[in-house]
């Protein structure tokens, strides 16, 4: 029987040949950062950011020139007419939920072109859990369909779901829970211009959530009409304590606003709580973390792939988001993974993760998240649905370092476990 250092030491050889095995592509993912922080310097100096900006006013905020210019360079980078970065959006959710709730009234027909929701939006929409005050109660007319099948667009379908006027047609970016590929900027930018040449009217509006900084571009400079997004993924690097933003058409902003605050008073109110340095810095920070991140599920991916185990993306596959999922087929397995990232985790590493009922899911969650800021998915975390088949979806990470910590714990924990042999790591 080998000693925990011998299978330590395997186990970390095998991580590190893995790592070398993607070399070349790490190369790739770190010069693209040079690309995403070029854009950011200039957005800066083209609004003239300096320090009086981190200073935020109080009360109504009508006049917060910090807050102003927040707006204006999120508008810049992502290529929108408007941008409004606001801390009083509770999560990405909540950001997506004004956008739906601020444009679409008793009667419009919405339509989701990348199959079911994640699930915290189900219960927005009105899926499940009736008397909540959601999207159908309301009288919104909602239908689903999956119109994107390996990196390519079924139009045949497309064209059968646009016989039918819509007022807004929803795009979620990543995969959230489902088995899919993430949707690319590519077929993002296929399917509304394909879109808008049909309905000209219609509002192509993305839920940019675990996407921004991965490719070179966003939704909104391709052809959506509107996105949104959490300033705890990807944009806030790791340091925004809460928040979210919205971005798109300046009459589409202000609609999703009016929800936020109350018509009347839109995207003029709401105080930064002097957090105006941290969200600049973040968003400053944001593309180095977001590679580092890539970087590590590009590891997780020949890591499991290696041993076995089905994952999505595959190796070497292109991404365009941080989410990297694992089939495990066992929920055994995915506790023990679960528990050996936790244990690798900066805070609450003592914790040991157990499946809970959360706030807008339907199964229980299991989810292994020591991260500075709660529920931050762009720190690394891990967590997935108790329901089969068992899958354990991967995201975030500051640097690779760290996740190769966590792999090599989850390793050890399979091998003890019995669920890996040693032979697997050769």
């Amino acid at each position: 029987m080998n000693n925990k250092n011998e299978i330590a030491k395997i186990a970390s050889i095998f991580v590190d040949n893995i790592e070398t095995k993607f070399s070349s592509l790490a190369n790739i993912r770190s010069k693209r950062v040079g690309i995403h922080i070029e854009k950011i310097l200039q957005s800066f100096k083209m609004n003239g950011l300096g320090s009086h900006h981190f200073s935020s006013s109080n009360g109504y905020a009508h006049s917060d020139i910090g807050r102003d210019v927040i707006d204006k360079i999120y508008a810049c980078i992502f290529g929108a007419e408007k941008a409004a970065v606001r801390l009083q959006f509770v999560s990405g959710t909540h950001a997506i939920a004004c956008c739906l709730f601020g444009i679409l009234r008793p009667g419009d027909n919405l339509l989701s072109i990348s199959g079911k929701p994640y699930d915290t939006l189900e219960e927005v929409i009105g899926l499940r859990k009736k008397g909540q005050g959601s999207l159908i109660e309301f009288g919104v007319n909602y239908e689903e369909n999956l119109v994107f099948e390996d990196q390519s667009i079924n139009y045949q379908l497309l064209d059968s779901l646009l016989v039918l006027p819509r007022k807004l047609i929803f795009f979620q970016r990543s995969c959230g829970y489902s088995w899919r590929s993430t949707i690319s900027i590519q077929l993002i930018q296929e399917a509304c211009t394909y879109i808008h040449k049909i309905q000209p009217q219609c509002i192509c509006f993305v839920d940019n959530c675990y996407g921004e900084f991965v490719e070179e571009n966003e939704p909104t400079l391709v052809g959506a009409d509107l996105i949104a997004g959490s300033l705890i993924k990807n944009p806030g690097g790791t340091i925004v304590p809460t928040g979210g933003y919205v971005a798109g058409r300046a009459d589409l902003v202000e609609k999703a606003c009016c929800r936020l605050t109350s018509p009347g008073i839109g995207i003029s109110g709401g105080m930064t709580f002097d957090l105006n340095r941290i969200v600049l810095q973040g968003l400053f920070l944001a593309p180095q973390m977001v590679s580092e991140a890539l970087i590590g599920a590009d590891i997780i991916a020949g890591v499991f792939s290696e041993l076995g185990f089905t994952v999505n993306p595959l190796p070497n596959a292109s991404r365009g988001d941080l989410i990297q999922a694992i089939r495990f087929n066992s929920p055994e397995a995915l506790k023990i993974v679960c528990k050996a990232f936790q244990e690798a985790s900066p805070v609450g590493s003592y914790l040991n993760p157990i499946p809970s009922s959360m706030p807008g899911y339907e199964s229980d969650l299991i989810m292994a998240g020591g991260t500075f800021v709660e529920g931050s998915t762009s720190e690394f975390s891990a967590d997935g649905p108790l329901r089969a088949p068992f899958n354990l979806f991967v995201q975030g990470g500051t640097h690779r370092a760290h996740i190769k910590i966590a792999i090599r714990n989850a390793l050890i924990a399979l091998y003890n476990a019995d669920l890996i042999k040693l032979d697997h790591m050769d």
